[in-house]
């Protein structure tokens, strides 16, 4: 059996049905179901049962995370006392895609009563559920990808897009931007390139300070307590000065090389930094690699030295 071959076809079925979706979407009333959403002043509630309650779900989180404050609600237990969560601002959409779910059918009177509007998603308009809505989203399909055209599959792939379709309309009515985006995902890789400041990550405590006056072998001494790989060379807590393993290595190749001698002869005395601590921990990784180098001082704006970091604590702490 050729099972390449099959998932080939269930997948050219499912974008056939979806190309011809949205070649019918244009007599949607798009504008008119946003002027609804957008004119509530509460949430936008999804209901649905079974695969349509699965979507249903998966559709209310997406308008969430994308700026409209959207819950999913389960007819059957609506019945039974959760219809209280439902307001007179409220938008409800309510998917079946028979159009005959009898457990939605039951909550429609009551939905209608206590929101300020239904949208309905169903293959046909003229469905139980969809002739109790005031909008109509269809799911056209002429065929499940399901060998028995039985099981949901193009339909609810279809189902799936058209919630992610309005949910895209909302963002671009609302002006949604990224920086709205990662506020609501504050643990996600966008959430810390916009937020995560590098005061958030740097090291403060037992930094290897040391005077640019200390001998090399003193210094080496400091750096491996320290474990950061680097000692800072400061005076009157100024930053004046960074030994890095680099510099160690280039001083060993040096004639005149001795471990008593000043560090100062052999650190970089002109080293990178960052005087603000308030720069995003993105921007620091960016600086950080830029200029080829692993260790940042971070200091105010007298090169008062107020932490340090490392590009393996960027890293490590999923900067990217």
């Amino acid at each position: 059996m050729d099972f390449a071959n099959i998932a080939k076809e269930v997948l050219e079925i499912e974008a056939r049905e979806l190309n011809q979706a949205a070649i019918k979407s244009k007599d949607i009333l798009w504008h008119e179901i946003i002027d609804l959403i957008m004119g509530a002043k509460g949430k936008l509630i999804v209901c649905g049962v079974g695969k349509s309650g699965l979507i249903g779900a998966k559709i209310a989180a997406t308008f969430a995370s994308t700026g409209t404050p959207s819950f999913f609600l389960h007819p059957t237990e609506a019945m039974h006392g959760d219809l209280g969560m439902v307001g007179k601002e409220d938008v409800i959409l309510a998917i079946s895609y028979s159009g005959e779910s009898q457990e939605l059918i039951a909550i429609m009177s009551h939905l209608k009563r206590l929101s300020r509007g239904i949208i309905t998603m169903s293959k046909n308009a003229k469905s139980s559920v969809s002739k109790m809505g005031d909008y109509f989203i269809p799911i056209p399909i002429s065929q499940e990808a399901c060998p028995l055209n039985a099981a949901p599959t193009s339909s609810t792939t279809l189902t799936l897009a058209l919630g992610d379709a309005l949910a895209v309309c909302l963002m671009k009515k609302r002006g949604f931007k990224e920086g709205d985006f990662a506020s609501f995902h504050p643990g996600g890789s966008l959430g810390k390139r916009l937020f995560v400041k590098v005061k958030d990550l740097m090291q403060t405590e037992n930094l290897p300070i040391i005077s640019p006056d200390i001998t090399l072998k003193e210094a080496i001494i400091k750096m491996s307590e320290a474990r950061l790989g680097n000692a800072i060379l400061a005076e009157n807590d100024k930053l004046v000065g960074v030994l890095s393993d680099g510099d160690l290595r280039r001083a060993m190749m040096k004639k005149d090389f001795s471990l008593e001698y000043p560090v100062k002869n052999y650190a970089s005395m002109n080293p990178k930094y960052c005087e603000n601590s308030d720069w995003l921990a993105v921007e620091t990784l960016k600086y950080i690699e830029k200029n080829k180098i692993q260790f940042l001082v971070i200091t105010d704006t007298n090169k008062t030295i107020q932490g340090a970091i490392h590009l393996h604590a960027l890293i490590s702490a999923g900067i990217r």
